[in-house]
């Protein structure tokens, strides 16, 4: 069972070990594979997204039973699409535990107890992870060679 975690500024060594880790972010090959997110970046980010997030932002940690990291959940706001964007990642040491769908039906609760109606993501076309969208509710509403399109009426 996992539980939401607002994480303190100096836990975010564990986003920037997440986002620089080749395994954990395998599914972002195609928009360029991991992310390097240096500390200088932290506190302009962690004040958007966490402290001044105006209601258009959502970020939690994922933790176990034990209160280890699992990985992270959050939604924006996007103003291209005028549509809450979804985002789910399991460190890759502790996926295959069910961790992914727990947190994806974590996020819409999140995001409903929240006042957003609608959740979408566009995920790549060979993301294995399209699969565990649909099995949480999300349709598929577009595709493209290069992405899927999903939703979900919360």
């Amino acid at each position: 069972m996992l539980t939401l975690y607002e994480p303190k500024f100096e836990e975010l060594y564990f986003r920037q070990m997440m986002l620089a880790d080749e395994d954990t972010m395998s599914y972002n090959h195609a928009w360029g594979g991991t992310i390097q997110w240096p500390k200088e970046k932290w506190a302009g980010w962690y004040d958007h997204w966490v402290i001044n997030h105006e209601g258009k932002r959502y970020y939690r940690y994922l933790k176990d039973e034990d209160g280890q990291f699992v990985g992270e959940i959050a939604y924006h706001h996007d103003d291209g699409t005028g549509h809450e964007i979804a985002n789910v990642i399991i460190y890759a040491p502790r996926r295959g535990k069910g961790y992914g769908g727990e947190a994806l039906d974590l996020l819409c609760a999140a995001a409903k107890e929240n006042g957003v109606a609608v959740l979408c993501d566009d995920i790549a076309a060979d993301n294995p992870a399209v699969r565990l969208f649909l099995r949480h509710g999300f349709t598929e509403e577009g595709r493209t060679e290069e992405k899927i399109w999903l939703r979900k009426r919360l």
